[in-house]
This record gives structure tokens, sequence and C-alpha cells, in this order.
């Protein structure tokens, strides 16, 4: 059963990622400043040992770490950590092992263990590695994978975001040649309907406008190359239209990002991972935040991976960690009311039916 939780002071969940890439040190220097603390309550899945061991290549960093059973035990102020990794395990900066692997899935398994008992209020994943994490046995080609299934989601979309710019994607990590065949009309309309509600709910926006990508070069120029959009995902578009939905497109997608057009909408909707990512690296990369839309939990990460060329060198930026953070307490509260609104709503109607007036 899910204990009532007041959201004015957040309890955020922060899982390790690979522990022999920049995760830890981005985690530390993003809650090295005192006054974060006064923000929200930040609960890292991993060991004391582990921190510790990340905080002496850091220099001049003197944050203390307090060690809890849960999150229930975490205390405001304080840098909580949830023991749940391996304090013994070896720990080799740079290279990807099937060790790093295994911690970094320990620390995800913890972190959706206590979102789903209610105990934290969001989730910020540190990045991992996939080929430590399938030389761990991890089945999924990613985080949102791993969320999206264990959560029972039919469906959800991995939106890039910044401060101007929102990119979604209708296809993840899966190989180019296969993306064509898994583009269906069904499935463009339904990642429409979930990145429509994330953007009023998540975002506070009313009446979302979204610009869909074509897949081929040029948006196939009327058939000549490829025949995707004119089968797929024009009729998608019309289809959203009579749903209630505000889409444009097939944007041809170099002409789209090359003239600004992205500025005038407020998201897109890209076919594949690097259409849409290239140009929000592009324009964002390292003050960006990756968001999973359409779980019943809130959950965001850095928009980078390990780096393992720079990590326990104390050169890895914090910022697009700080930004994952910042936006996972945005989207909680923006939930929240958003979900009250609805229900006083829905109380006013009620009352007025039974002839209750205000």
């Amino acid at each position: 059963m899910h204990e009532s939780r007041n959201l004015d002071i957040m309890k955020i969940g922060i899982t390790i990622g690979d522990i022999n890439g920049i995760g830890p040190e981005i985690i530390i220097k993003a809650l090295s400043d005192a006054r974060i603390l006064t923000q929200f309550t930040p609960v890292i899945y991993a060991s004391y040992k582990l921190l510790t061991h990340h905080k002496s290549l850091i220099k001049d960093c003197a944050i203390q770490f307090h060690s809890v059973q849960s999150a229930k035990s975490a205390l405001p102020g304080k840098i909580n950590i949830v023991t749940c990794t391996d304090d013994d395990a070896p720990i080799n900066i740079g290279k990807p092992t099937a060790e790093g692997g295994t911690q970094a899935m320990k620390s995800l398994d913890k972190a959706l263990e206590e979102i789903k008992a209610n105990l934290i209020d969001a989730i910020v994943t540190a990045p991992i590695h996939k080929f430590a994490m399938q030389s761990a046995k991890f089945p999924f080609p990613g985080h949102t994978e791993y969320f999206t299934t264990n959560d029972s989601a039919k469906e959800s979309i991995m939106l890039m975001v910044s401060d101007n710019l929102r990119v979604g994607l209708v296809t993840n990590h899966i190989p180019i040649e296969k993306v064509a065949t898994t583009i269906t009309k069904e499935k463009i309309i339904e990642k429409i309907k979930i990145l429509n509600k994330s953007l009023v709910e998540d975002f506070g926006i009313g009446r979302p406008t979204i610009a869909i990508l074509g897949l081929n070069p040029h948006a196939s120029d009327d058939g000549v190359i490829g025949n995707e959009e004119e089968k797929i995902i024009r009729p998608a578009i019309i289809e959203a239209k009579k749903q209630g939905f505000m889409v444009t497109g097939p944007h041809p997608a170099d002409g789209f990002f090359g003239n600004g057009l992205w500025q005038k909408t407020d998201a897109v909707l890209a076919m594949y991972h690097d259409q849409g990512l290239i140009p929000f690296k592009s324009i964002a990369f390292g003050g960006g935040t990756n968001v999973t839309c359409g779980l019943s939990f809130v959950r965001t990460s850095p928009d980078h991976g390990t780096a393992f060329d720079i990590a326990g060198q104390d050169q890895a930026s914090p910022l697009s960690m700080l930004q994952a953070l910042y936006q996972a307490i945005d989207i909680a509260r923006n939930r929240k009311e958003y979900h009250e609104s609805r229900a006083n709503a829905l109380v006013r109607r009620e009352r007025q039916s039974a002839g209750i007036h205000e």
C-alpha cells in the first residue's frame, strides 16, 4: 500500500550508473553545494564505500554521506545512501566490466522497488554502459526499456529536453535496418498521444503543438525517395488531427532543424534515435535532460553517457545531472498540480450536479 507523501520537500532517488564511469563523480559534484539540500532530499542507491572512493578523486570535496536502510528513513538536509551495491565490488575506472554492470543493475532495481512503494518522488539515473550491462545479463537495450517493462507500461517515449527544445523518438535503441519495419501508423499515433499527455501534465502546456519528422531524405519528396511518409507517417498525422491533436508534418529533418523551425513548436517527434539526438545534442549538449514519458512515475537522466575517457580525472561537468534533478522536481510538481486541479474540478461538477452551490 502506498503511503501518503508531502511533495513540498521531495525525495529524489538517484541511481549510481556504471561505477567505472563518470556517474558517481557527477552525482557528488551536483550535490556538493549545500544549498541544493534545501530544495530536495537526495537518496543515492549505491554503497558508502563506493561513494567515498569516488569522492576521494575529486579535489577539495568535503561533502558527507548519511547511510539509511531505505528512503523512508532519509533525512532532509543530508545526502542519504541506501546501500544496495557491494562494498567489495572491484572498481576499474574507465573500463566497462560485467561487475560494473551488475552494480548499476542493483542500484536500478532498488530505486524501482522504492518508487513503486512511493518512498521517493522521482528517479534520476546516472549513465550506464550498454556493453557492461549486457555482460551482467541485463536484458534491456537501455534505461527506457527497463523502466517501461517494469512499470507494465504499454508504450513510453524517450524525450530529450532542454530549455527551448524537446525531441521525442518513435523508435529508441534499435539498429537502423529495423527502423522502417518497426514504424507503423498505430505506433506513431500512440507516441503522439503519450507525448501530448506528457506535454500537458508534465510541462504544463495547455494546447501542445508537435512537429512530426519524416523518415527518408527530404521526407521522401512525395514518394520519390521511399514511401513510408505517404503510406505510414502522413496517414498517422491525419488520424491524429482527427483525434484533436495539434500535429504538423512530415517535415524533412535536415531542413526542419537547419531553418530553426523547431523553435516554433512545443515538441518534435523523430522517427529514430540519431535523427532526433544528433540535432538535439548539437543544440543543447551538456545542458539537456532525458525524460521517460508514459511511466506512472517520473524518471529523468543526464543527456550524456559514461565518458570512460575522462572518468576518475575530476573533469566531468555536473551540469546535465543538475538539470536532470531539477527537471525531475519540476515534472513531479507539475503532475501533482495537474491531477489536483482535475480532481478539484470533478468535485465542483459533482456538487453543481447535485444542486450544491459554492
